[in-house]
């Protein structure tokens, strides 16, 4: 079994053999994608619309196997919003992808020039970029000046206004950790759990921009823009560090702040950990 390292835990991926105990008729093949949200509606597949990244991937699949592959991705980012390593896994006949970097080769031919598979792996059958997945991170980008870069203003909030990142960081102090954070979920009607973990949030200047990062486990609808334009109001003195508290008890959308535009939004990567997906595969 070879597998390719890439460092700490859950960022390692491998090229499994297939047919653990037997020859399968299956592969299940996991791709790493960046694309410019800009034009789409989104990630997932809509009944009113093939214009998301998913029917678009589809679509190329379904000329290269003459029948319909489903695409499961490792998340539904919103309209509008970007991403650099999103992951997605597919299943797909042995006989049509004999060698690795076949399905990244053909996608690339005719995929729009704004989606763009960047990795292709061969992964355990019972692999899936949603349920196995581990961490998450997303970036925000909001400029602080007047006015955006002409060639930066689809990929960042312009927000024109200085921020305190001080007060920030305090407010950030208060989310980090393990929560219920329905008040910073747009879907008002969820019946699953909201309770989440976020690792940590870094809020750092880079010129006159802003980036905040988040990590965590798991998001939920609008979760990161949500603690974004909440964020942003304490920068700007609209609400305080330790408000963050109360909104989180609350577990009501109404107590927490607005939802940042998805332009300034990034889904960055998506952490596996490899050890325990071999181990549930070998079970």
């Amino acid at each position: 079994m070879e597998v390719l390292e890439k460092g700490a835990k859950g960022r390692f991926i491998g090229d499994f053999p297939m047919g653990l105990g037997g020859k399968t008729v299956k592969k299940n093949i996991m791709l790493v994608l960046e694309y410019d949200g800009t034009r789409y509606d989104g990630w997932q597949k809509q009944g009113n619309t093939e214009n998301t990244i998913q029917a678009k991937i589809e679509a190329v699949l379904l000329k290269w196997n003459k029948s319909p592959i489903e695409v499961h991705g490792s998340g539904r980012t919103d309209a509008g919003v970007h991403a650099r390593r999103q992951t997605a896994n597919f299943h797909v006949d042995q006989e049509l992808c004999p060698l690795s970097g076949m399905a990244m080769e053909y996608l690339n031919r005719y995929l729009p020039e704004d989606i763009r598979v960047v990795e292709e792996r061969e992964v355990p059958k019972r692999f899936h970029s949603r349920l196995s997945a581990d961490r998450k991170t997303y970036a925000y980008y909001v400029e602080t000046s007047d006015k955006k870069q002409v060639f930066e203003r689809k990929y960042v909030y312009g927000l024109g206004q200085d921020l305190n990142l001080e007060a920030m960081e305090q407010a950030a102090g208060y989310l980090v950790g393990q929560h219920d954070f329905k008040s910073f979920c747009a879907n008002r009607k969820i019946k699953k759990s909201t309770v989440r973990r976020l690792d940590s949030i870094e809020i750092k200047r880079d010129g006159t921009k802003v980036v905040i990062i988040y990590t965590g486990n798991g998001f939920l609808y609008h979760m990161a823009r949500i603690l974004t334009g909440t964020l942003l109001e304490v920068g700007l003195g609209k609400r305080r560090p330790e408000d963050m508290e109360k909104i989180l008890n609350e577990k009501d959308r109404k107590a927490a702040g607005i939802t940042a535009p998805p332009e300034g939004l990034f889904l960055m990567n998506v952490e596996y950990d490899w050890d325990k997906i071999l181990r549930t595969e070998r079970e």
